[in-house]
């Protein structure tokens, strides 16, 4: 297994509707974003790419990802299409590595797309449910917004996570989107805004669930060589982890929590595990990533993180699971500030609990802030990671405000269904 590295990457605006593009025209905007950033970098030096999109009904056609190789010039180059649900962006770039890494290809395209708004909401929701098990949950209304909901309510009722906590969630990545022109629904938000939206599903608003949208986004990896060749400022990927569950949540058997490395049985000897306040998956993904990594405690090793957070809820839930915070904390390490930016006037109250190190948490401004075109969301993630490890913030969003100065390592995470699939990559600056 030989070294990978990222060397360049684009994305295009995500919003609620394009309605003047097509998925093919939306990926072209990205790739010709990622090729421009790097002059040497020409696609006839491309070897072959990975494809990404969730629903085949949200654009009515079958093999979609060969329309768009055909439409980048590409063919008859190899590719091949990647789907798992809300990871597929994140199983699209891990599937990109693996082409790199075993030394198939020098370098390889991982591009993805969703054209969301082609269908009404409640269709789109619809198909969205499709992801669980359909002779099971699917046919007694089981809808996503239901499950976070149950979810929550027994983080809620386990640990002591309040609406507030999570209202926190909401406003620091819609605050953190007013300086992300890519963002589909920046805003500057108050708890109370929050918690007065419309109710969804008890008790998530709709300013707690992230949006449908359209939107693409490319990354090219490269192998060492290729990297030295091609890029000045290349950015390697360190670590590689990936988890799965059962469909069902009902199916899932307690056991043991899935220990990292700087914690202990003690620590968790009371916890019913995994319960629906926690994904297994997504602790495995981890532990596995950082061993690979060679991580150790991972909120004193990290300077930042993009994670799935379809609802505030699952923000808080996957910082348990990625273990910046013990199971059971991750209510109060959103209320002490810890994942928030320091530059950026909030308007909260933090509690003052000082035991977490400063750690951001999508500074993007994430999946409720930037969208949720499913088949992108995981390459925009690596997008905002590559540039924050770059240090290029301010050069491709024109406001340096989301830089993290002097990041050296960052995470990026995707998660499908309910913990069904789960990714975890880690990033590294040169």
């Amino acid at each position: 297994m030989r070294p990978v590295y990222m060397i360049t990457g684009g994305i295009t605006k995500f919003a609620k509707a394009h309605p003047e593009k097509d998925f093919r025209l939306m990926v072209k905007e990205a790739f010709d974003y990622a090729l421009a950033d790097l002059p040497g970098l020409t696609r006839d030096q491309i070897d072959g790419s990975v494809c990404s999109y969730f629903s085949d009904h949200f654009t009515r056609q079958l093999k979609a990802g060969a329309m768009v190789q055909d439409y980048l010039g590409l063919c008859p180059k190899p590719s091949r299409r990647i789907e798992g649900g809300g990871a597929t962006g994140g199983l699209c770039f891990q599937a990109a590595w693996e082409a790199v890494a075993s030394g198939r290809m020098e370098l390889c395209l991982a591009m993805g797309f969703e054209t969301m708004s082609r269908v009404n909401t409640w269709k789109g929701n619809e198909f969205i449910a499709l992801a669980s098990d359909t002779n099971f949950d699917y046919p007694v209304g089981g809808f996503y917004t239901g499950y976070y909901a149950m979810m929550v309510q027994r983080h809620m009722h386990e640990f002591g996570t309040t609406t507030d906590q999570m209202a926190m969630v909401a406003v620091k990545n819609h605050a953190n989107a007013l300086h992300n022109p890519y963002a589909q629904k920046p805003a500057r938000l108050t708890i109370a805004e929050v918690r007065a939206a419309p109710m969804v599903a008890t008790p998530l608003t709709i300013l707690d669930c992230c949006q449908m949208s359209d939107g693409a986004a490319v990354a090219v990896l490269a192998s060492e060589e290729a990297a030295r060749r091609l890029c000045s400022t290349p950015v390697r990927i360190t670590g590689v982890g990936s988890g799965t569950d059962a469909m069902r949540m009902a199916d899932r058997p307690h056991g043991a929590v899935i220990l990292l490395p700087h914690e202990s049985p003690e620590e968790y000897r009371e916890l019913r595990y995994p319960g629906v306040h926690s994904f297994r998956a997504g602790r495995m993904a981890a532990k596995l990533a950082y061993g690979m990594a060679g991580i150790r405690n991972p909120a004193e090793e990290l300077d930042f993180v993009e994670l799935h957070d379809a609802y505030t809820s699952s923000e808080i839930q996957t910082c348990e699971d990625l273990g910046l915070c013990r199971y059971g904390e991750g209510g109060r390490f959103v209320a002490s500030g810890a994942p928030f930016l320091p530059d950026i006037d909030y308007g909260l109250g933090f509690s003052g609990e000082g035991r977490w190190p400063r750690i951001p948490v999508n500074p993007s401004g994430g999946l409720l802030a930037c969208g949720h075109p499913v088949g992108a969301t995981g390459l925009m993630q690596a997008v905002f990671a590559f540039w924050q490890l770059q240090g290029s913030i301010a050069k491709h969003l024109g406001d340096a405000t989301l830089q993290i100065p002097g990041a050296r390592r960052g995470l990026i995470h995707s998660h499908a269904g309910t913990g069904t699939y789960i990714t975890v990559s880690i990033l590294e600056r040169g």
